[in-house]
């Protein structure tokens, strides 16, 4: 702790030592410190806050939700400091009147794009603040020119959220109804192949899987005919049994003869067999041969004197019918038939033209697909089109107006007066100790046993004489002057800033 405070005290006998010195030092950084802040341009600021409304039922409604429309709201406030609003700032206020080259228009972009910040507070506030401080203009200027600033921010922030959305909305409408225009076009012309290759190719349309799918059809109908015509043919079968067992004419009342017992005889055979009586029966062997015998005298008695048996006629009737119908059934079967050996040849004979007609149909499809979401979305977007010109999404208010700043926002002048005064001292002092440092010098007995590891016997004080002692009084007065008057210019430049700002406000 002594070796320490030896030090101290060491170090501030060095800065004393060289006190002219380190003043000189603290004098020149500090007037030219004062002289760079006083050079420093007034910075003024205006503010302004924007509140943005987003509640609105309708827009949900459609499709417009809310994460939609807070999208819309970060875009427009990252578009509004881009170098096209930029440009309309630069071209509508003072700025521009130094501006007349390209080169100049994008170093004043780049420049009001620093002095320009929008930052959002919260969900529903906006805040854009925008700086002036240019030197060719005075205060007063550049107070004006910052609320102007700010003030043509609010109006663009107003064109990009009205006139921009809707110029945004019918640029996008066009867009969509020059991509429909393509894709009908490509739309016709797709249909226009597809039908061309279905006139000549009417076996082929739709590719291999449309082949699989008619022969596959084809051949269920062929089974399902089939068993149509199985079924008419037992039932034409079964219905030649029952003319056969029919007789075709059926005595008349009241009469007799040879063909009315023949006609009696055989409707008894007939009941036998209907019995089950098989032919070697011997009432059925009797019967038999009693309706031969009969049938010979019919015959030589000539013709018969019966009338025709209706039942026989209503069989025939139906036989020819089901003729008919098992005819049919064959003529269908066998064009079925013919149909699937059509479809087997084609699709061996051309399995190019099949995948052709597959990647055809796949074509119109995919465009007919395009086509119709393009559609929907124009139709979607027109709609919210009119609910934006009726009523908009997006609806804002300014909260706080910008207003003419009064004092200055950038430099604080009284603090880096406080620095530069600061700096000057504490350089000048550093000055002092670094050269004590540098020198052969010692402050104190201890110092110089502890560098040549010898004892010190004694020290010498320094006498002052009387004109000695009244020197060193007048150079202490000189030397607090020097130290008074640079507190008091740092005070006067002090109340000179502080005067300004009570001025302006």
């Amino acid at each position: 702790m002594n070796q320490l405070l030896e030090e101290l005290r060491a170090g501030l006998w060095a800065v004393w030592n060289r006190r002219w010195l380190a003043l000189a030092i603290a004098w020149g950084i500090c007037l030219l410190g004062w002289l760079v802040v006083a050079l420093i341009p007034n910075t003024y600021e205006s503010e302004t806050r924007i509140f943005v409304q987003l509640d609105d039922v309708l827009t949900e409604q459609i499709g417009i939700g809310a994460n939609a429309r807070e999208r819309d709201i970060d875009r427009i406030r990252q578009t509004l400091v881009s170098s096209v609003n930029l440009e309309k700032v630069v071209r509508s206020t003072r700025i521009g009147d130094a501006v007349s080259t390209p080169t100049q228009m994008e170093a004043a972009i780049d420049r009001l794009e620093d002095d320009i910040a929008v930052v959002s507070q919260g969900e529903n506030i906006f805040e854009i603040s925008a700086q002036s401080g240019r030197s060719e203009l005075t205060d007063a200027e550049n107070a004006e020119l910052a609320r102007t600033i700010a003030q043509r921010m609010i109006d663009i922030f107003r064109e990009e959220n009205l006139g921009g959305a809707r110029g945004e909305m019918a640029d996008s409408i066009g867009f969509l109804n020059q991509q429909l225009a393509e894709r009908e076009a490509e739309l016709a012309s797709a249909e226009e192949r597809r039908l061309a290759f279905e006139a000549a190719n009417p076996d082929l349309v739709g590719g291999a899987q449309a082949i699989a799918t008619q022969l596959s059809a084809t051949r269920a109908e062929l089974r399902s005919v089939e068993a149509d015509l199985a079924a008419a043919q037992a039932a034409m079968a079964a219905l030649d049994g029952q003319i056969a067992s029919t007789p075709r004419t059926i005595a008349a009342p009241g009469g007799g003869g040879p063909q009315a017992t023949l006609a009696q005889a055989e409707a008894n055979l007939d009941a036998m067999r209907a019995r089950g009586m098989t032919s070697e029966h011997p009432d059925v062997i009797a019967a038999e041969r009693s309706v031969a015998s009969l049938r010979q005298r019919a015959a030589a008695a000539g013709a018969p004197g019966g009338m025709p048996n209706p039942a026989y006629t209503s069989l025939q009737s139906m036989r020819g019918e089901r003729q008919s119908n098992v005819m049919s059934l064959q003529s269908r079967a066998a064009a079925l038939q013919a149909e699937i050996a059509s479809i087997n040849a084609s699709a061996a004979r051309e399995p190019g033209a099949a995948a052709e007609a597959q990647r055809i149909s796949r074509d119109y499809e995919v465009l007919r697909e395009q086509y119709d979401a393009l559609l929907e979305d124009r139709e979607e977007l027109r709609l919210r089109g009119e609910l934006r010109n009726e009523n908009s999404a997006t609806q804002f208010e300014v909260v706080d107006p910008p207003t003419t700043p009064r004092a200055p926002a950038a430099p604080n002048r009284p603090l880096l007066l406080l620095g530069v005064l600061i700096v000057g001292i504490g350089a000048g002092a550093g000055t002092a100790f670094t050269l004590s440092k540098l020198g052969s010098t010692f402050a104190t007995a201890s110092q110089l046993e502890r560098t040549f590891g010898l004892p010190v016997v004694g020290t010498i004080s320094h006498t002052f004489t009387e004109a000695g002692r009244e020197l060193r009084r007048q150079r202490l007065k000189y030397f607090a002057a020097g130290v008074g008057g640079l507190g008091v210019l740092f005070v006067v430049l002090l109340g000179v800033e502080l005067l300004q700002r009570s001025t302006m406000a």
